[in-house]
């Protein structure tokens, strides 16, 4: 050991040497300001991923809902539209936005404000309360759950008819159609082909609308309802028929109210829709029920297998031969969650008549055809 004298003596010569040691502190100053730069590049490369995730997340979206609704407050002033900005509307997402409009009309209401929200909603949109199976708002616990509420006893009358309407609505189209391009409202056309997909469940014919008919001496017949957010929004079957051919296309989910209907030639043909084939005692008979915006779910009773507005099926199309299934005039064939489109497309003679027009309003098991005209076959 050295004497504390020796120490203290050698001290001088110590201290100079262990400040020469001390510069290795500027390279650990350094290494942080390179960590703090690798961290904030990392955080500038993040808030670049979440400003592009925020356009598809959250402003095409939002985007989406305000040109939709322009659309709708141009439409009181006779707006003329242009091509342009209609195939600007068909690129808008509104597959993701029904799907996220589903999710928040399946979530749970507190029971305090059902009451309110539910009486705004049927004030806005002229529901006719009275004619639920359950009068009690607080009994609904989500919007889709009052979407899709019952009709009390009575409250419709199914008419004797032969074809009854299949839900409350207006009446966009009705009449013959006698070739292959059909009116979807006065002036504007859908394919008949596009719509129904290939024929696969019956013969071959001369054309597409030939082989769709059973007896060559009748005509296809079409009725073309639209169901408004505040109608009944379950339908039901028109007639007495047999179906055994289900088709599913996966199309877009644009909305089909009367003035989009006037617009977009082959609307119908594009959304997506549950096909339904089968016949009748004239023949062939198809009953459609058609999506639209915030309608992606459509739930058939009988169907349970169906699946719409699903992720990554877009534009593809489902095929089911199923074990042939009955269904009696007035009995209950489905539900939208919001309004939509009910079309019916079937073979009769051609002296069948349609006792109603385009813009009449209707009720589901009011008579679709001339009663007198029936009887006198």
């Amino acid at each position: 050991m050295f004497p504390p004298t020796r120490i203290r003596s050698c001290l001088p010569v110590i201290n100079p040497m262990f400040k020469r040691l001390k510069p290795h502190r500027p390279f650990r100053q350094a290494n942080l300001y390179q960590t703090k730069s690798v961290n904030t590049t990392a955080q500038l490369q993040k808030s670049k991923w979440t400003n592009v995730r925020a356009i598809f997340t959250r402003w095409v979206p939002l985007g989406s809902v305000m040109y939709v609704g322009w659309c709708y407050i141009r439409a009181t002033i006779n707006y003329e539209i242009s091509k342009v900005e209609i195939k600007f509307y068909e690129m808008f997402p509104f597959r993701i936005t029904s799907r996220l409009w589903g999710k928040i009309a399946a979530y749970e209401i507190p029971v305090s404000l059902r009451s309110f929200v539910y009486g705004t909603y049927a004030r806005m949109f002229s529901v006719n309360l009275s004619e639920a199976a359950i009068s009690d708002l607080t009994y609904y616990k989500s919007l889709s759950a009052f979407f899709t509420r019952a009709l009390r006893d009575g409250a419709r009358y199914i008419s004797p008819a032969s074809c009854v309407s299949p839900c409350d609505g207006v009446v966009l189209n009705c009449g013959p159609a006698k070739t292959d391009r059909i009116e979807q409202v006065k002036g504007v056309t859908y394919s008949l082909e596009e719509f129904l997909g290939e024929n696969k469940w019956s013969g071959n014919g001369r054309s597409y609308y030939d082989s769709l008919l059973q007896d060559k001496k009748n005509v296809l017949h079409q009725c073309i309802i639209y169901l408004a957010p505040g109608d009944y929004h379950r339908f039901h079957s028109p007639c007495d028929w047999n179906s055994s051919f289900r088709r599913h296309f996966s199309g877009k989910l644009l909305s089909v109210n009367p003035w989009m209907a006037s617009l977009i030639p082959g609307l119908f043909s594009m959304n997506e829709r549950a096909v339904y084939i089968g016949e009748w005692k004239y023949g062939f008979f198809s009953m459609t029920a058609v999506g639209a915006t915030n309608v992606g779910s459509i739930e058939i009773y009988k169907d349970p297998d169906l699946r719409t507005n699903t992720k990554g099926k877009r534009n593809r199309v489902d095929e089911t031969v199923m074990e042939k299934i009955s269904f009696k005039k007035g009995e209950l064939f489905g539900q939208f969650n919001m309004g939509s489109t009910i079309i019916l497309l079937f073979e009769a003679p051609a002296d069948f008549k349609f006792d109603l027009k385009g813009g009449d309003k209707v009720l589901v098991g009011q008579a679709l055809t001339e009663m007198n005209k029936e009887h006198s076959r």
